[in-house]
Order: structure tokens, then C-alpha cells, then sequence
């Protein structure tokens, strides 16, 4: 769940984080690729932004080979696109 995971507090939008929260485990597969979209570009000391976030996923479904995975960075790309704001 969304709330869990220490990624989600430097996250620029809260929209985003509300909306899986209250997916709860509906969503749990999304969350978790989130989190790792969301860790990854901390770790790169790259500025956490929904533009970063959605650069990363749209990355991630243009090299992924697998169907299923890649309906899981769709729809979560979707999510993201849907429940943030630009950035400004």
C-alpha cells in the first residue's frame, strides 16, 4: 500500500498519492512500480517531478517486452497523467 512505502513522501503531488491510498490492494501492482519509478530517480538526484515520473514510465513501456508488464506501466502511467498537475 501506498502509505507504506517512504517514496511517497517526497512525491510532488498529493492527488496522486490520495488515489492510491484509496485504491488500497486494487492497485498494488501499480503502486509498487510507482515506488520503484519514484526511488529510482531519488537515487539519481534527479528533482522528483511528475514530469520525471511519467518520463520514466513511458521509458520503461517503450523497452518492455512483456505484455502483462506492460499493461501494469499503462495503466500506471494513465493513473499518473490523470491525477497531477503540471509542473510548474
Amino acid at each position: 500500500m501506498i502509505q507504506e512505502s517512504n517514496a511517497y513522501i517526497n512525491m510532488p503531488d498529493n492527488a496522486l498519492t490520495s488515489y492510491f491510498r484509496n485504491a488500497g490492494d486494487m492497485l498494488a501492482e501499480e503502486s509498487m512500480l510507482l515506488g520503484s519509478v519514484v526511488n529510482s530517480i531519488i537515487v539519481s538526484q534527479e528533482l522528483l517531478t511528475n514530469k520525471a515520473i511519467i518520463l520514466r514510465l513511458m521509458a520503461a513501456l517503450k523497452t518492455t517486452e512483456d505484455a502483462v508488464k506492460g499493461d501494469i506501466i499503462r495503466k500506471t502511467l494513465e493513473i499518473v497523467v490523470n491525477h497531477t498537475i503540471d509542473d510548474i
